[in-house]
């Protein structure tokens, strides 16, 4: 009896700390080219957590580990919704495709507390519509007190009225609270900036009344950046003024933004740590991008490194700069498993004597067919002389990467070769690659090290100067078409030109 309890405690602590979430679902009349990603909406590191294929029914089904529990952006056919979600939930979600996200329904565990955020929503959206905030702004500070926290009141109970009828989480009623608290702060953040202005009256500051609202309201800062981005926008609105005073004195020629806010947040001694780290985990994620150069990826790394001080947010966002840079030139290439398609093993580690380029693809992304191949024909029949050709699938199925590679690539020359669970593969996760990087290309040296950086498109002249470079052939160039204008036609449609300062 002793053991069988042990074991039902055992068992029921396991269901509790399960961060799994089982997804099921159905969008009827969509696309089977479509895929269905969850990316958590509260991290600093906004990559999808699960890529899942549609058949040709509108199903799909899957599952992903939730890091915690709270919003979740769910994405479908270049639209997104926003759901509820709790690590041990199964989340069942169907609609038609054509009206996604304005109608789908949920059932499962996930149920009351989305429906709780659905009823809730709709109030607000209604009732927010009826706010002019211009006027709002307009008025004297008592006027706008009085109606801000009205505003803030009529929600409130609408909010605690949805959760009643709908039986939904604590958690997720204080998830809501807290969202409509960093609205208002967003609110307030408006009236200080703009009242003085709007009222015609330069001479405005805020009482201390209105600041102590502000500060009720700003209590437990710590939880709303943790869990509301929007709580982070209103941090960045109210030290935008600061921010612009200091770039126009202090940025250096050439500095990345996320440098030169990193030094401004130096100067703000009173400001908590894990603010610092939120802010400037924002602001890194937007110089992050496709095909940075190595000062600037240097310049990023060195920010991550000497400024992020909380782990967590560091680790996402070294890896964020992992996947959007890719590994570094001189890195030797992945070794983990591929398959060909008689079954036997392969490995990228063991393609050696000539350069290779690789290509990383899915069938499910149309752009490979459609544009892609046409091109890739040209440059492997120009550098097969003195190059290796690779192509890497990461379709869900074996059976899909047969056929794919059959019916795309079977005449050019080169390995075809599957990652085995697609994006969920190793190689996936050792080259950092997901959905959105698909296609990709690298080049490798004779060697089977990385010699180039990712390239999304083929025609890059950066990506084909590799190629020249580790081939040793020169690739043709294509001289730009001339663009001709009538001269006569022009003094009729264009504006006339200024005359050059001399």
């Amino acid at each position: 009896m002793k053991n069988y309890l042990l074991m039902l405690f055992v068992a029921l602590a396991t269901i509790s700390c399960s961060k799994k979430v089982e997804v099921k679902g159905n969008f009827a009349g969509g696309s089977p080219l479509e895929r269905i990603e969850f990316v958590e909406a509260s991290g600093v590191a906004t990559l999808p957590l699960v890529n899942m294929g549609v058949d040709a029914k509108g199903s799909f089904s899957g599952s992903f580990d939730a890091p915690k529990n709270g919003m979740y952006i769910m994405s479908y056919a270049g639209k997104t919704a926003m759901v509820y979600l709790k690590g041990g939930q199964s989340f069942n979600i169907s609609g038609k495709a054509e009206n996604f996200p304005n109608q789908f329904t949920i059932t499962g565990d996930a149920k009351k507390n989305n429906d709780f955020l659905l009823e809730a929503q709709k109030f607000i959206q209604s009732y927010a519509a009826k706010i002019n905030v211009g006027e709002l702004v307009a008025k004297d500070e008592a006027g706008f007190l009085k109606e801000a926290d009205k505003i803030k009141s009529d929600i409130e109970k609408n909010i605690d009225l949805s959760a009643k009828n709908t039986s939904a989480d604590s958690e997720v009623t204080n998830w809501k609270k807290d969202e409509l608290r960093a609205s208002i702060l967003g609110l307030y953040n408006q009236y200080e900036a703009n009242h003085g202005q709007v009222a015609q009256d330069v001479a405005y500051k805020p009482s201390q009344k209105f600041k102590d609202a502000v500060s009720k309201l700003d209590s437990d800062s710590d939880r709303l950046l943790k869990e509301q981005p929007i709580y982070r926008n209103y941090l960045l609105g109210k030290l935008s003024p600061e921010i612009q005073t200091f770039s126009t004195t202090n940025k250096k020629e050439g500095e990345l933004p996320s440098s030169m806010f990193s030094r401004f947040l130096d100067t703000k001694k009173d400001m908590s740590q894990i603010a610092k780290d939120y802010l400037l985990a924002y602001v890194i994620g937007g110089d992050l991008a496709p095909g940075m150069t190595a000062a600037n990826i240097a310049s990023v790394s060195k920010t991550i490194k000497e400024k992020v001080k909380d782990a967590a947010i560091k680790k996402d966002l070294e890896h964020l700069q992992f996947v959007i840079s890719g590994p570094k030139i001189g890195d030797a290439v992945p070794t983990a498993k591929l398959i060909k398609q008689d079954g036997a093993d392969f490995k990228m580690a063991d393609v050696k004597g000539k350069p290779t380029l690789v290509m990383f693809y899915a069938s499910w992304n149309p752009y490979i067919s459609e544009a892609t191949v046409p091109v890739l024909k040209e440059v492997a029949n120009f550098y097969k002389s003195k190059m290796d050709f690779t192509f890497v699938n990461f379709d869900d199925t074996k059976e899909q990467f047969i056929k794919t590679s059959n019916a795309m690539l079977k005449t050019i020359p080169g390995n075809n070769v599957y990652a085995e669970g697609g994006l969920n593969s190793q190689m996936a996760k050792d080259l950092g690659l997901y959905g959105f990087k698909l296609p990709s290309f690298v080049v490798l040296d004779k060697n089977g090290k990385i010699a180039s950086r990712f390239f999304n498109n083929l025609g890059d002249p950066e990506l084909i100067a590799a190629l020249d470079k580790v081939s040793g052939l020169k690739a043709p160039t294509v001289q730009p078409q001339a663009q001709l204008q009538n001269d006569l036609l022009a003094p009729q449609n264009q504006a006339p030109q200024p005359a050059p300062v001399k």
